[in-house]
């Protein structure tokens, strides 16, 4: 690589460019070479003989200090008159041997199992989360119960209430289950109130597939995040709630625009209340025919034959699809 470097030189290429066309730097090209080492390096005048380390490591296992630790041992020393090496000393024997470790019995924990879940239909996966709506003065706040279907992202169910608490959350599912069907898995994250016993006996009782975020991953649990974000960013949301009704009211149309109004980017811009129906393929195909006779009447304004990838509608949803884990791995 010098070679070439220096021959492109030679025919007069500006050193910048030659070290560009080689891919190094022009730095490293012109960095003078360290000269190997002739005799090797004298050891440090303050060097422990190895009777002296074997010395240490036998005072240190000694019966009267293998249950102490180095400090006490050397002051133990110095108060008898003894010096056998330094602090750092007592240490650095103690590594080399492998006897400095954590003599606590400490806690460990199995990895949390990621959540891998699928929905090809509306009424497979439901996620819920709870999120805080402030009230009417610092400290006060209102908690907003939201369940969606993770396929259509139509909210299924949407309560406000003063407090958080399971008994209030398997009112809201038992309201939500009675109308849309009992699911096949209800996912959550890992608050007091998704993992509280009344909950957790309600989805047993239907037979209904318990699924947990991994504590502090706020990417378990997408679509409640997504569709908080959505609502706490919309220019209507107010800094405060007057009351707990006004919340109600705020979020009853929050609900039925989003349901009914709001065109998702991740449902072929189609709204979730028509995927949720199955009324999405209609108004697909119609989307389609007007692109085509668009296309016909100008094809010099298209460059393909196929509809925008943004009208695409999605086959399943997913909550960490293991597929895509496996390529970014690879």
């Amino acid at each position: 690589m010098k070679a070439a470097y220096h021959r492109l030189l030679a025919v007069q290429i500006p050193s910048r460019k030659a070290a560009t066309l080689i891919g190094v730097s022009r730095t490293t090209m012109n960095r003078k070479p360290v000269p190997p080492r002739s005799l090797p390096r004298a050891a440090p005048p303050n060097k422990l003989s190895d009777a002296e380390r074997a010395e240490i490591l036998s005072v240190l296992n000694s019966p009267a200090c293998v249950d102490l630790a180095p400090m006490q041992i050397y002051a133990k020393l110095l108060d008898e008159g003894t010096y056998i090496g330094s602090l750092s000393t007592f240490y650095r024997v103690l590594n080399e041997n492998r006897l400095v470790k954590e003599r606590r019995r400490l806690a460990t924990h199995k990895p949390r199992t990621i959540p891998e879940l699928v929905a090809t239909a509306p009424g497979q996966v439901f996620s819920w989360d709870i999120t805080k709506l402030s009230g009417p003065v610092k400290g006060k706040y209102y908690d907003c119960y939201l369940m969606l279907d993770i396929y259509s992202r139509y909210i299924v169910g949407a309560h406000v209430h003063a407090t958080e608490s399971g008994e209030l959350a398997v009112e809201m599912m038992k309201e939500i289950f009675g109308v849309h069907g009992i699911p096949l898995v209800v996912h959550a994250d890992r608050g007091t109130s998704m993992t509280s016993k009344t909950v957790a006996a309600l989805l047993s009782d239907l037979e209904v597939t318990r699924s947990h975020s991994r504590p502090r991953v706020s990417n378990d649990n997408p679509f409640s995040e997504s569709l908080f974000k959505t609502m706490k960013y919309a220019p209507v949301f107010p800094e405060r709630f007057t009351s707990l009704g006004e919340a109600r009211v705020f979020i009853g149309d929050f609900v039925q625009w989003y349901n009914h109004d709001h065109q998702h980017s991740g449902l072929g811009l189609h709204t979730p209340a028509n995927m949720h129906f199955g009324l999405a393929d209609l108004l697909a195909a119609k989307r389609t025919q007007t692109l085509a006779a668009a296309r016909a009447r100008h094809p010099e304004r298209f460059s393909t034959t196929n509809d925008p990838k943004i009208l695409a509608m999605p086959e399943a949803a997913w909550i960490n699809n293991p597929q895509q884990r496996t390529s970014l791995a690879a």
